[in-house]
C-alpha cells in the first residue's frame, strides 16, 4: 500500500521548519520510501563530478537535496495560515 502525502509533484511549498525556513518553490519529486521530497532551488548540494566526455575538466556540479515532507507547507494553506507574515499596511494605520 503507498503512503499517501500532503503535496505531490508539481505542487507549490514553503518550508516550515529546520535550515531552509521560510523559503519556497515547486515539488520536483517525492520520495516515499524516506518519507522526503526534493524542491527546486531548496536545500541546494553541491555533486563532485569526475571528469567524462561531457566534463573533461571534473565539474561541481549544484543541484537539490531532499527535505522530509513533515518540514513542508502548501503555499495556499501557508498564506492563509497565521504563519504567513500579515502586511506592514495594518500596523502602520495604528
Amino acid at each position: 500500500m503507498a503512503q499517501k502525502f500532503h503535496i505531490k509533484r508539481n505542487d507549490l511549498v514553503v518550508v516550515i521548519a529546520g535550515a531552509h525556513k521560510g523559503k519556497a518553490g515547486k515539488v520536483l519529486e517525492v520520495r516515499a520510501a524516506k518519507n522526503r521530497a526534493v524542491v527546486e532551488g531548496v536545500a541546494m548540494i553541491k555533486r563532485h563530478l569526475k571528469k567524462s566526455q561531457e566534463n573533461p575538466q571534473g565539474k561541481i556540479a549544484e543541484r537539490e537535496g531532499t527535505i522530509h515532507v513533515s518540514n513542508l507547507m502548501l503555499q495556499a494553506r501557508y498564506d492563509a495560515s497565521k504563519r504567513a507574515k500579515k502586511p506592514a499596511v495594518a500596523a502602520a494605520k495604528a
